[in-house]
């Protein structure tokens, strides 16, 4: 589910609306697609969305950049990416 979102979302740079609110949105894929990192800032405003997300042979860690995991993932299963 979150691994599906963030596939959603285009690398490098793009835009998207989470809330009526317009975000400035970076993903960067390493290491072959086994790991993502993703940062979302609310453009005039203060919002912050942060994550790295990791896949190994046994398991996917979504690691949240101090905030609540279900932020993270209730801004990636709903952002309306441009």
């Amino acid at each position: 589910m979150v691994l599906d979102a963030l596939h959603r979302i285009r690398e490098g740079y793009s835009q998207g609306y989470y809330k009526s609110k317009r975000y400035g949105m970076t993903k960067t894929t390493f290491n072959r697609g086994k790991s993502i990192k993703f940062y979302a800032e609310e453009l005039g405003g203060k919002d912050v969305v942060s994550l790295n997300y990791y896949i190994t042979n046994s398991k996917e860690w979504l690691k949240p950049c101090e905030m609540e995991a279900e932020k993270v993932i209730c801004f990636l299963l709903h952002v309306k990416t441009d």
